[in-house]
């Protein structure tokens, strides 16, 4: 029996599975769960049968033996669930975005203050992906020397027919910079060893979906510290052709070399996921990264039980979410976007 008991409150993305998935390798018990959708609730139920389905949050969040909360409710509901849950002694996991709004932020960054509970997000394609962590071991190492740029690439697949309402509504999702590369803003700040940054300038826009006019397809931002500068670009074009949803890239620039890395697929070259190539003084080589450790759940827990700050800063949690709303509300600056 583990000593940390988890529950999940609202499982609309499907990357709840990642997120209880990753505390349940660490060795935390899974025991509840609340959702509105019984559809929603049919298939994850299947997938977590030790975990039992709760018609009322409350049950949840008065319940002294579960200490930690996951969600990954409709954005523009996460705060909410996980402000409540700080207020009743839980620590929070939650997907990306974690709140919509800068004045939610605000708000979470107050609760979380008062109440003493850790506040996380689980930026996955950092902290899921075996070639990102290995990328932080290699630069922990020197292996390109300082780290002065990165470019963060996030395309994703739309498949319009598979895809909710609330996520073509701008204020449930949160617009493209805000949901998509809080990703790329938290890369950002992790490989330029940052805790904050600045937005020089970013755009959004909804380029072929006439048809759905709160959709952002595609964006972009431009962002610095005072050592390293930095380009990111999320979209929703990935073509059908593609064999998985995006060709997510991560370049990061050193003073003695550079990383390149190919997250999900090397098109038209190696098999599999998770490439890394190194090009350094010595030559370029390409490192598969797919037995690569990740400890983020372990360090997580770890974070629970000791209240300390391992597995992520809580300063560069809330930072890389500040730069991705300070990013969206500069691109939408003069424009009008269907609420």
């Amino acid at each position: 029996m583990s000593d940390l008991k988890f529950a999940a409150i609202g499982i609309n993305h499907a990357h709840i599975y990642g997120q209880v998935d990753c505390l349940k390798r660490a060795g935390a018990e899974f025991v509840a769960f609340h959702a509105l959708e019984d559809d929603l609730a049919a298939t994850f139920g299947a997938k977590y049968p030790e975990a039992k389905r709760v018609s009322d949050p409350r049950a949840i969040l008065e319940d002294t033996s579960i200490g930690i909360v996951v969600t990954a409710a409709i954005p523009g509901d996460r705060a909410d669930i996980c402000l409540a849950a700080m207020r009743h002694g839980k620590d929070v996991l939650t997907d990306k975005p974690g709140m919509t709004t800068l004045a939610q932020l605000d708000e979470i960054k107050r609760v979380q203050k008062e109440t003493g509970r850790i506040f996380s997000v689980l930026y996955s394609e950092h902290f899921e992906v075996p070639a990102t962590v290995e990328a932080g071991n290699l630069i922990a190492k020197g292996a390109i020397g300082e780290v002065i740029n990165t470019v963060g690439l996030g395309p994703h697949s739309l498949r319009l027919n598979n895809r909710p309402d609330w996520f073509f509504t701008r204020n449930r999702y949160g617009g493209i910079l805000c949901d998509i590369a809080s990703h790329q803003f938290e890369q950002f700040l992790f490989f330029s060893n940052a805790n904050d940054g600045e937005v020089i300038s970013s755009s959004v826009y909804n380029r072929n979906h006439p048809h759905r006019p709160g959709l952002q397809d595609v964006g972009d931002a431009h962002v610095r510290t005072e050592r390293t500068t930095g380009y990111i670009r999320v979209d929703w074009f990935t073509p059908e052709g593609l064999p998985t949803w995006g060709d997510g890239r991560l370049t990061i620039l050193g003073t003695e070399g550079y990383i390149e890395l190919r997250k999900y697929i090397d098109v038209a070259g190696k098999p599999g996921t998770d490439h890394l190539f190194l090009v350094d003084k010595k030559g370029v080589q390409h490192i598969d990264c797919s037995g690569v450790d990740l400890p983020f759940g372990r360090l997580f827990l770890d974070d629970v039980r000791n209240r300390t700050e391992t597995a992520m800063p809580q300063e560069r949690c809330y930072n890389a979410m500040k730069l991705a709303l300070t990013a969206q509300a500069k691109a939408e600056q003069g424009t009008e976007w269907v609420k």
